[in-house]
Order: structure tokens, then sequence, then C-alpha cells
């Protein structure tokens, strides 16, 4: 699980056959990039974002929908040339090539929903967020506020997304072959997509869109149910139904009906979800109780519910001391390993293997099938002078151009990130392909507080923030061209149609993530901690900044050593997931997963654990059955929710409300 608990993993079940066993033709990069492919893409990449959008403002869990972009972009264009066939026209077969690409250009699209930092840093700017701490709060200044607008993040968006890209494409060889890399998110994806191009594979495909489509059509029916019941304001319909009971509802114990929570746990692992409920009931099942109790004594007993000096500040905080210890040991997990390896490498080989370096012995050995895969994908090269030339040159665009919408970070401050952001690049893209799981979020962190630290009080809050855009940017991206170089590699795609594809979603996803996010921002109340857009992790990463400019003097009474101690567990807890023995550790909660719940409310920890639980279930029913179908439900019960969205926000533009207001209170006694 990465950073906002984006969680990674196989969202359906390779089925049927991998590569041929003998070599088949690959068609010319330019034919596997069509125009089918890139409709189809942007069409995926708005509802992609759309879901993304909606999980970081609501609880900020973002499961990997890789897969289902595969799966979806199988489906359309199939649809497309069975729609053209019966009127009688002919259309290029729809070859695993384009295939991938359509999944490579979508996930580039979605994924700056996700480190464009809507629901994080971009949020944390705003008006809204810096009321929300209050104007008092040492070191929240109302100089440090920029509001959102579509002008300046679109081109906050281009100036920089793309440089990601140009970082750590000549290295595609040494992370993929020579390394030989797993990326098991790509390799699952390449997998899924290889069998949907064979024959048995694709029934099974077919099968599977049906049952994405039948979940997905359930999905938003049963949302646009939930609607009419769902009045005005946040304590109405069955989003505030008291299931457990009235008083777990107070601390917010409920299960409320939501079909991407429940999709969630479907495609999360199992120790996730049991993670996160076993956070929920350690925070509001006994730690907020226990603070509450000390109103008037650690704190003032008049404050508001979201008044930083009070409870509401030992919720940010604790949240943000496990977060932090989960990402500092991962990170310095994944260098060692990356250091390791590297050592090791140079051990064997004398140097870091940039080009292919491989004895005639290990070589007779290789299978044809993999001497296909890898002159594949070493024939299209994208020329080194191309990459370093476009880093660089983009990397001068944006130092000259970032200053223009952050004066508070100079050029300076902006040259030294992109100078240090490839070697973290690369930490981060090793890490996802041994571990699968991506820090951006975590290195985004780092950059903010030594970049809030270095600028201090004279706009340290928003250079720190703007200074983790771009960090989590170029990390996050370099990170998802590796997975998706691996998807191409299994399935024979050429590197140069996956570096174009990459390039053109990102050229959508700077424009489709923030015209998509406009929509919540104009349609909900984003940002409201009583709301259903909670935007969690806007109000973390702003406290960070202030701590980067303020130290630890704001925190509230006793905050500093309880938020220590849970610092510190989160470091044990993950050393003892590494140091036991596999079927001990595999019940080891995880404790970024047991973080999220801590200040968002333990509701969506329920939701997820009803998902696990079916799952858990229909795994010891029909295990097959599970593994080719859960995925499939658990897509078409997140985009259903997802593209209900649409119609929702609509309706609140246009300032039509729900009809009834379904509330619950205590029966009169006499």
């Amino acid at each position: 699980m990465g950073s906002e608990a984006e969680i990674t993993g196989p969202l359906l079940a390779a089925s049927g056959g991998g590569a041929e066993a003998e070599p088949e033709a690959v068609p010319p990069w330019r034919e596997q990039v069509t125009a089918r492919g890139l409709a189809v893409s942007a069409v995926l990449g708005v509802l992609f974002c759309l879901i993304t959008h909606k999980l970081n403002l609501t609880v900020g869990i973002i499961p990997s929908l890789n897969v289902a972009a595969g799966l979806l972009g199988y489906f359309l264009v199939r649809t497309w040339t069975a729609a053209l066939e019966r009127l009688g026209v002919v259309s290029k077969p729809f070859t695993k090539q384009e295939n991938t690409v359509i999944q490579t250009c979508v996930v580039a699209c979605y994924g700056l929903a996700f480190s464009g930092g809507f629901g994080s840093y971009i949020l944390a700017m705003d008006q809204k967020t810096y009321e929300l701490i209050g104007p008092d709060y040492p070191g929240n200044r109302a100089v440090d506020v920029k509001n959102p607008s579509l002008g300046w993040m679109i081109g906050f968006m281009f100036v920089v997304s793309f440089l990601g890209l140009f970082s750590l494409v000549a290295l595609r060889k040494v992370m993929v072959i020579d390394y030989k890399l797993t990326y098991p998110s790509g390799t699952a994806t390449a997998m899924l997509i290889n069998s949907f191009h064979t024959t048995t594979g694709a029934e099974l495909a077919d099968k599977q869109v049906r049952c994405l489509g039948k979940y997905l059509s359930i999905s938003f029916i049963w949302n646009c149910f939930k609607w009419f019941f769902s009045g005005v304001g946040n304590s109405c319909g069955f989003d505030n139904f008291p299931s457990l009971g009235l008083e777990a509802f107070k601390n917010t114990f409920y299960f409320d009906f939501s079909p991407t929570y429940i999709g969630c746990g479907l495609i999360c692992p199992h120790i996730v979800n049991c993670s996160t409920l076993l956070g929920a009931i350690i925070s509001w099942g006994f730690l907020w109780p226990y603070i509450s109790t000390k109103a008037g004594n650690w704190y003032p007993a008049n404050l508001g519910s979201n008044d930083f000096k009070g409870l509401y500040g030992y919720k940010v905080f604790i949240s943000v001391a496990v977060i932090l210890g989960d990402g500092l040991y991962n990170l310095i997990k994944i260098i060692y390993a990356t250091s390791k390896e590297i050592m090791s490498a140079r051990a064997k080989q004398g140097r870091l293997p940039l080009v292919q370096v491989q004895d005639d012995d290990e070589g007779s050995k290789l299978s044809a099938e993999k001497k296909h895969l890898n002159e594949t994908f070493i024939k299209d090269s994208i020329p080194p002078w191309l990459a370093g030339s476009g880093y660089v040159g983009l990397a001068a665009i944006s130092t000259a151009t970032v200053p223009m919408i952050f004066p508070q970070i100079k050029w300076y401050l902006v040259l030294s990130a992109y100078v240090v952001a490839p070697l973290l690049a690369f930490c981060n893209s090793y890490g996802a392909g041994l571990t699968d799981w991506n820090l951006a979020s975590t290195y985004g962190k780092i950059g903010l507080f030594i970049f809030a630290a270095w600028v201090g009080q004279n706009g340290g809050v928003i250079a720190g923030l703007a200074a983790c855009g771009v960090m989590m940017s170029i990390v996050a991206t370099a990170s998802d061209l590796m997975q998706d170089f691996k998807t191409g590699y299994l399935t024979l795609s050429s590197p140069r149609s996956m570096f174009v594809s990459q390039l053109i979603g990102t050229a959508l996803g700077c424009v489709i993530a923030p015209l998509t996010f406009w929509l919540y921002w104009s349609a909900f109340d984003i940002g409201n901690p009583d709301g259903a857009f909670k935007a969690p992790y806007a109000v973390i990463f702003r406290e960070m900044s202030i701590l980067g400019v303020e130290g630890l003097s704001a925190l509230p009474q006793h905050c500093l050593a309880i938020c220590s101690f849970f610092f510190i567990a989160s470091l044990v807890i993950n050393l003892l997931r590494d140091v036991t023995p596999k079927n001990v550790s595999r019940f080891i909660p995880i404790p970024m997963a047991m973080a999220i719940p801590f200040y968002i409310g333990a509701y969506f920890a329920i939701d997820m654990f009803v998902g696990t639980v079916i799952l858990f279930v229909w795994e010891r029913v029909n295990r097959k059955e599970c593994d080719d179908f859960a995925g499939a439900v658990a897509s078409g019960l997140i985009c259903g929710d997802g593209i209900w969205t649409v119609p929702s926000a609509i309706l609140s533009i246009l300032r039509i409300d729900p009809p009834i207001c379904m509330y619950f209170k205590p029966s009169l006694t006499s």
C-alpha cells in the first residue's frame, strides 16, 4: 500500500495462456498506437479520474485500477469493432499490443488525479483548510493561502508531470531485463491482457465483462436509489445509517452501504482490510473516547469539534505520526534493498549494467520465447540523448515557471529538487519492482519538510507544499512508467509505443484530472470534516508543512509523547512484519492502513471488512470462480459508484435537492 494509501495489486486474476511459445509477429510501433485506442483511453481516463478523485476526497484509499483499465479497454474496442462489422465496415484486428497501449495511456491519465495532489497538497493551500486549522493557530498564516483554479492547476500539471517520464526511461532495460524486477501489478496486467487474446482467455474475458457490467449497473442504480433519501446536509440517508446502534454511530461505527468501499474490500488483501478495522477500533473505540475525558485538563473543554487545540488536533497529529513512521521504515528498507542489489550487481559484473551484459553461456540457456521478448523490448529503443535532453529542457522550463505560479518557492529551490529527483525516482521504481509499493507520497513528504524548513516563516508553508507536488509528480510518474514497461515487455509491445502512449496519457491527464476535480469542487462541499468529502489529507499535509516551519511547539498538551509512541510503534510493527516467519507476519497489521481511520472514522473500515468477509467466504466456497470474478465484481461496484458522481454533481450544481431526509434518533421515553 502506497501513500494516500494507494493499494496496488491485481484486480482480476489472469487466466489462460501467456506469451506464445513460438515467436509471433509483432506489429510496428506506429500501428500499436491507434486513433480508436486513444479515443477509448480518453473515455476511460475521465471515468478513472472521477473514481480516483472520489476516493481521494473521501477516505484516501485508492485501489490499483491498472487491470480494470486493460479489461475495459478490451471491452470497449471489441464493442467498437463489433458495431462496425454489423455496419459492414472492416476494421483493423484488435491486438494485445493495442490493448496494452490503451491500458498504459489510461494509467498515465488517472495517475495524475493521485499524484497531482487534488486531495492533498493542492487542497492544503486553500482558504477552507486554512480556516479549518484556525487563523490563530501558530504558523497558520493568511498569506500562505492559494485557492484552486483551473488555470494555474492545469499549467502546474503540464510543467511538472512530464519530467518523471524522461528521468528513468534510459534505464528501462536495466530495471526490466538486467535486474529482472517483477513489478507484480505490471506482470498481472500483462498476464491478463495476454489471456484476452487467446481463445479460452477471450471467453473468460467476455464473462468477466458481463459480470463487471452487471455489478456496475447494480452499483449505479443503488446510488440513485440512495440519493432520494439523502436530504439536505450531511446527516440524512443510508450514508448515515446507524446499523450498529446510535451509541456506536456517535463514534463512527456504522455500515454506510457504500459500493465503493465494499469493492475496495474485495480488491485489497485481507490484512489491509483487517488493519483498517483494527485501527478504527484502537482509535475510535478506545483512544479518542479516553482523550475526550481529558477535556478541561489536557485542552480547553469548550472547543469546537474541529479545533486543532482540542481532540481534533490529536486525531490529525497521531495519524501523521503513524504515516511518517510507516513511510520512513519502508523508505529505509527499500533504499537498503536497492543499495544491496546494486552492490551485488557490481560485484558480479564490475559495473552497473547500463547496457546488455550477458555471457554466451547464459544467453544460450535463454528460451526462444525469452529471447523474442528481449529482442522486441530492445528493438525500438528510445535514444538516451532524447531522454537526457528532454529531462534537462523540461527541468529548465519548470524551474522558470513554477516560481511564477508559487512565488514563495525560488527558482534555485526548484532546480535543487530536479537535481536529486532522478535518484529518488530510481529508488521508488526499484522498490515498486521488488514490493509493488509506490512510496511517491513519502518522498513528497520528505521534500515538504525540507523545503518548508528551508524557506522558513516567509512562505515556507506554500513552498513546502509546492515542493511536495514537484517531487511526487516525478517519483510517481517514473514508477508508473516502469510498471507499464514491464507490462509492455511481457505483451511484446514496443517501448516506443509505450512511451508515446505515456506522453499522450500524461497530456490528457493534465487536462482531465483538473477538470474532473473542478466538477467535485463546484458541486460539493469539499473539505468539510463533517461532510461526505472530508479531503482528509488536505489538513494533514498543511499541518506537516506548518510543522516543518514551526517545529513541534504547535502540538497540543501530551500530543508529542503520544505521537512519539505511535511513531515508534509503527516502526516496530513494520520490523516485526519483516523479521517474523511468513506464517506469522501475514497476521501482523500494516501501520499505514491502521492510520487512515484514525482521522477519517470507522465507517469505511467496516464497509471494507464486509468486502473482505465476502471475499473470504467466496474463496472457501469456490476458489476458481472467486479468482476469476472477484475483481470484476469489485471493479463494477467501484465504477458504478464513480459514474453516479456525474449525475449527482449535475443535480448539486443545479441545486436540485433530494426529496426525502431519512435520519434516526432515540425513541422517546416517558
